[in-house]
């Protein structure tokens, strides 16, 4: 009855890693987003549009101008004091044109961080996984210790003959103490774990080569005018403190980590990194959401104004 208990067990064990180590996270169809970039050069989007700096701070305007909306709103401020019913008619008209990119750009935003969710919490199973397995493991090792320990005290006690008394102390010490140095692995077992569709791997490298990211959510990404200190983008921040604190500040052994790639087989660490980096990429999609606040209190604003 014991082994078949523990036959089951593995086999369940076996079938949930199996079932784990392909995404299900991916989205079921491929959408073709377009791969025009808004424009990088944010001193002269500026400066093109000089007229909304009294109503929207810069990042609002970068952000209309990746929207392709900054000529709705200047139209919008061109007719604020026309009070005819055909202005009106034409003021919700544009409204709701601003409207609809700005609802498509969240829904993209959503569905990115919502899969960085998915997978992180698909990374934590696994990883739960092969630490219970490491844990069962060095658990059989401490008892088998034990066992051996007892054993040799026992012996000690019962072998009256000095030679088979002393081989006995020794050879009971040795094992338990290889018993006991194979309970210290760092390293633990290993795990295979793909990821075709891998969401890091574009942000590690700082370059967009997948349809992982909707153009928009990549440009708020990577323009530096949409971080506080405007000196890096924010996968370069993102980038630097992975560097720091998920490798130890060893950037060669990140360039060569399982993390990156297209799957392979981790280790647990790997994959608490794993899990740690998509949590911190959800995070930082979630808090564009902060800069989309911004842009509808500042265009709420425009449309109010008499």
């Amino acid at each position: 009855m014991l082994v078949s208990c523990v036959s089951n067990k593995t086999k369940t064990l076996h079938q949930n890693i199996i079932t784990l180590k392909d995404s299900y996270c991916k989205p079921s169809f491929q959408y073709d987003y377009s791969q025009k970039m808004p424009s990088y050069n944010s001193d002269s989007v500026l400066t093109a549009n000089e007229k909304l700096k009294p109503y929207f701070s810069d990042q609002s305007i970068l952000m209309l101008s990746a929207l392709q909306s900054t000529e709705d709103v200047s139209q919008l401020l061109g007719i604020k004091k026309d009070s005819t019913l055909e202005a009106q008619v034409k003021v919700l008209r544009i409204r709701a044109n601003i409207n609809s990119k700005i609802n498509i750009a969240l829904t993209e935003l959503d569905a990115v961080a919502a899969e960085y969710d998915c997978e992180g919490e698909r990374v934590a199973q696994m990883a739960n996984y092969v630490d219970n397995i490491n844990s069962d493991n060095n658990n059989k090792l401490i008892l088998f210790s034990i066992v051996a320990g007892a054993a040799t005290s026992v012996a000690g006690g019962v072998i009256q003959d000095n030679k088979w008394n002393n081989i006995a102390s020794v050879g009971g010490g040795l094992l338990g103490a290889g018993l006991g140095l194979a309970t210290f692995n760092p390293k633990g077992k290993k795990v295979e774990f793909i990821h075709q569709r891998n969401l890091l791997q574009d942000v590690w490298y700082q370059k967009l080569e997948s349809k992982n990211f909707p153009p928009f959510v990549w440009y708020m990404f990577t323009e530096k005018e949409f971080t506080d200190k405007k000196q890096n983008t924010i996968i370069q921040n993102m980038r630097n403190r992975w560097i720091h604190y998920q490798f130890n500040n060893d950037e060669k052994a990140a360039n060569e980590s399982v993390n990156f790639g297209s799957g392979g087989f981790y280790r647990s660490s790997d994959l608490h990194a794993r899990e740690s980096m998509l949590n911190q990429l959800q995070s930082e999609a979630r808090t564009i959401n902060q800069n989309f606040n911004y842009l509808l209190l500042e265009l709420d604003k425009v449309i109010s104004m008499k």
